[in-house]
């Protein structure tokens, strides 16, 4: 399995490089955006492994323009910006997973294991998710409702059919949290809060019958009124 690893930290690099080899990965290195991207393109890799913060083209930028090219190849991104912001940029961008500098090997491990298991998985026939007049094509990569298209993100998209799949559950933070980003659930963000007020000002605001709900101190749940 080839790995592309983005890092312009020598020491860094060298000891993400080391890890992921003991652990039977092929790698290729980058030291920066606009390298890296040329290779993503270029090259068939597994995953993709980047900092944020890069000369050329940052994480963000990068992994933008390599999911605006059509690139599907799961993207991690490592940096020392913890903040709730910056992981939510690196989410709209287009990134499958978000870890924060300093972390443990094992850590980034279990992330891309993750990753990779997911990339392996393909749908061989058309899926439609209905819920009430909401409709999702899993495959086009479609939602409408009532007929009318909505345009979401890879992050919105991924949440909504979360919710579709446990339509009438109420689902933690935690629950949608670790399902949706993979994430260890960490009380001091507010990711998930944030994705869900998107979520409503696109599928409820316009529409008169609201299907996301809050269920105070549990989380949230996919019903009609």
């Amino acid at each position: 399995m080839k790995i592309l690893v983005v890092e312009d930290e020598p020491k860094t690099l060298q000891a993400i490089q080391q890890g992921l080899e003991e652990s039977q990965y092929e790698v290729d290195i980058a030291y920066d955006g606009l390298i890296a991207k040329r290779l993503a393109l270029k090259n068939n890799y597994a995953a993709i492994i980047s900092d944020v913060i890069l000369p050329g083209l940052n994480g963000f930028e990068l992994t933008h323009e390599l999911r605006a090219s059509g690139l599907s190849t799961p993207i991690l991104l490592l940096t020392a910006l913890g903040e709730t912001d910056d992981k939510i940029t690196g989410f709209d961008a287009g990134a499958d997973q978000y870890l924060t500098k300093p972390f443990q090997f094992s850590e980034l491990l279990a992330r891309l294991r993750a990753m990779t298991r997911r990339g392996t998985q393909v749908a061989m026939t058309a899926q439609t998710l209905r819920y009430a007049d909401l409709e999702m094509n899993l495959d086009a990569k479609t939602v409408s409702r009532d007929g009318q298209p909505i345009d979401l993100t890879a992050r919105e998209f991924a949440l909504l059919e979360f919710l579709i799949r446990n339509q009438g559950r109420v689902l933690s933070k935690a629950a949608i949290a670790e399902h949706v980003w993979d994430l260890n659930f960490d009380t001091g963000t507010n990711v998930v809060e944030v994705y869900i007020n998107y979520l409503r000002k696109k599928i409820d605001r316009d529409f008169p019958t609201k299907l996301i709900h809050t269920q105070f101190g549990m989380g949230y749940v996919l019903k009609e009124e």
